[in-house]
């Protein structure tokens, strides 16, 4: 019998170390070490031995054998993971040689250009950059802004809220900022007028991606708070940076609108020099309830604030029919820019 034990044991490790594969593997260890399998078989045979020698003996050579085709299973089996791996690797493995003896180097996004070129825009005009955090609470993103529980324009923001109740507050009063306004209202509490800021950053919405929306996107505020500022002072701050960047063939208007921060209110459009117009954000004399938010004498100060989407520069800046695109990490698009 021990003869047929050897037997056997040599047949399974000749079968595992030919398996060509890790499916092969795979049969061949429920071949090998399930209960049919022709050592179990053996095993079995135990009890037709006489002599208790014998069957130690046989049982011994048994489990040795199980032993031994058990480790060669595992070590085929890693030897062939080993194997596809390093084919898989080869198979995805990027040929960068390409690019040798042509140096390249990255640039910055498409966005991040447009903000960029914006913010040298206002500081040129006298304006100086603010920053303001992400995750707002209500207050700031809505109420200060004159927009309290209940007022109808919040439902078009289609906020996002956040699993933060902050210090004092209620749950479902922290928000993703729906507009880079909040930095209004920080700005205003925490310095003395006269302010001249823009605010660039990143703002959520619940919006469905599509050519002209992404639930992400980018935007620029602009606030001046100071004595005696006028709807003038707007319309010709407009003008101005307008011209300095689209190009001097350029030009803006104003069309009445409403914003709840803002009264009177009006949207703001482009003219092409081919005469076509191209509606660019919004804009107004700051609401006197927005100033008193801030801790403002509206019959002291008055200001004006205005605002448009930073992507949506960029895509009619360079022509680009989706706004998709630019996130879409396509090195053909990229490139161009």
């Amino acid at each position: 019998m021990i003869s047929d034990i050897t037997a056997a044991q040599d047949a399974a490790l000749a079968d595992i170390a030919a398996a060509p594969s890790l499916e092969d593997v795979v049969v061949l260890t429920t071949r090998l070490s399930g209960k049919k399998g022709e050592l179990a078989a053996l095993k079995k045979r135990l009890g037709s031995l006489d002599s208790i020698d014998d069957r130690k003996a046989a049982g011994q050579a048994v489990n040795d054998a199980m032993a031994a085709v058990d480790a060669a299973l595992a070590a085929r089996r890693a030897e062939l993971a080993q194997v596809e791996m390093a084919s898989r690797v080869d198979a995805e493995r990027l040929d960068l040689t390409e690019f040798v003896g042509r140096p390249t180097r990255g640039h910055a996004h498409l966005v991040t250009q447009a903000w960029e070129r914006l913010e040298d825009v206002f500081v040129g005009l006298g304006f100086r950059v603010a920053e303001g955090p992400e995750v707002e609470t209500d207050w700031h993103n809505f109420e200060a802004l004159n927009m309290p529980v209940g007022h109808p324009a919040r439902g078009e923001w289609d906020t996002l809220f956040v699993d933060h109740v902050p210090p004092g507050g209620e749950p479902g009063t922290t928000v993703l900022r729906t507009h880079t306004s909040p930095v209004q209202i920080r700005t205003m509490l925490e310095e003395e007028p006269p302010i001249y800021i823009v605010a660039p950053g990143r703002v959520f919405r619940r919006d469905t991606p599509d050519a002209t929306h992404m639930p992400v996107f980018h935007q620029i505020e602009g606030l001046v708070i100071d004595r005696g500022i006028t709807m003038a002072d707007l319309a010709g701050t407009i003008e101005a940076f307008t011209q300095a960047y689209f190009g001097p063939g350029f030009h803006s208007r104003l069309r009445p609108s409403y914003f709840p921060f803002t009264e009177p209110s009006a949207e703001f459009d482009i003219q092409r020099p081919n005469g076509d117009w191209i509606e660019l954000g919004g804009s107004g004399m700051v609401h006197p309830n927005v100033l008193r938010a801030g801790g403002l004498d509206p019959e002291v100060w008055s200001g004006f604030a205005f605002g448009f989407g930073i992507d949506r520069m960029a895509k009619e800046r360079h022509g680009i029919e989706d706004i998709r695109e630019m996130y879409a990490d396509d090195i053909r698009f990229i490139e161009q820019f």
